[in-house]
């Protein structure tokens, strides 16, 4: 899983810098600044998920677990449900599409659960 988790990493922290250079360069004068916070929005939570996914990665190379891989799997899909729900929003202008975007919430939050359950469930190195 380590490679897959690394692999998502740079390939979501990739793209989340493409599309926030795209957005400031390109899409500035095409949305309104409404969207344009929107589009930010989305950048942000998938660099921030993207970086989380590299340190799943790490700690599952460490300490592998069903929890971490667990959280893993919930990042990534959070990435492609709320800030591809949230892309798509903004580039298509169908607010239907904002529907969507609640449940990558929800993934995200069950990530960080999984991963706090696998940090409680960490033994000390060298304990019984």
């Amino acid at each position: 899983m380590l490679r897959i988790y690394l692999l998502l990493a740079a390939l979501f922290g990739f793209s989340g810098v493409a599309l926030g250079a795209f957005a400031a360069h390109g899409l500035k004068a095409h949305l309104s600044a409404e969207y344009l916070a929107v589009f930010h929005t989305a950048v942000q939570y998938q660099m921030i998920h993207a970086l989380a996914l590299f340190g799943v990665g790490l700690l599952a190379l460490l300490r592998p677990s069903r929890m971490v891989n667990c959280a893993g799997s919930l990042f990534a899909l959070g990435i492609l449900l709320f800030s591809g729900s949230l892309y798509a929003l903004t580039l298509s202008g169908s607010s239907a599409l904002g529907l969507i975007t609640p449940l990558g919430g929800l993934a995200f939050l069950a990530g960080w659960a999984c991963l706090g359950a696998a940090a409680w469930r960490l033994k000390e190195r060298g304990a019984p």
